[in-house]
């Protein structure tokens, strides 16, 4: 799918709708008031709604699943390849929260296979992101604790952390990825 400045433009402003209430809760005469067109004009761009939910949610996960690849497939230790997904998802944050937000809230709207397709995406990147902290207590980098509980704190941690960014007073980026890596890692690390 081609995605040409307009559908960008309906993209961003259908997250940020999607993000405050609900994939459900938003129409497309909705998005076609927040853009200050008709409704009708919208369809010229995009066939529906659950089109845009693809396009955002797909776009995401493919870019976490990709950049996953590489870390994985990387000649770095298990800390420098955590250390890189936590870089990843703060990243992602920073530049795309409204998009983070639907992905995390609202894919279970997704239909048949887009819907099938995700899941396999989540489900692979846990367990790529599994291998990584398994290799790292193999190897004597991570402490031997439970493997799962290690995988449930680091990526819910992440994947919430567009609720927490923007809010009250939030550190600099550079401060934002620098204290995560030590605050996630620092349980951790031998």
């Amino acid at each position: 799918m081609k995605i040409t400045d307009r559908k960008t433009e309906i993209r961003n402003v259908s997250a940020t709708l999607f993000k405050e209430r609900g994939y459900s809760a938003v129409t497309m005469r909705d998005i076609a008031q927040a853009m200050d067109i008709k409704a009708a004009s919208l369809y010229n761009h995009i066939k529906s709604k659950q089109e845009i939910l693809v396009l955002i949610i797909i776009e995401m996960a493919e870019e976490f699943t990709s950049v996953m690849n590489e870390i994985v497939a990387s000649e770095t230790t298990a800390i420098q390849k955590i250390e890189r997904v936590i870089q990843l998802h703060v990243d992602i944050t920073l530049r795309d929260s409204n998009a983070l937000a639907c992905l995390n809230n609202d894919w279970m709207h997704l239909t048949d296979s887009d819907l099938s397709y995700f899941v396999k995406m989540r489900e692979d990147y846990e367990e790529n992101f599994r291998t990584i902290v398994k290799k790292g207590v193999d190897e004597g980098e991570i402490k031997n604790l439970n493997l799962e509980v290690i995988i449930f704190s680091t990526l819910s941690t992440l994947r919430t952390l567009y609720l927490w960014y923007g809010k009250k007073k939030s550190p600099n980026p550079a401060v934002l990825k620098s204290n995560m890596i030590e605050v996630l890692l620092n349980g951790i690390i031998q």
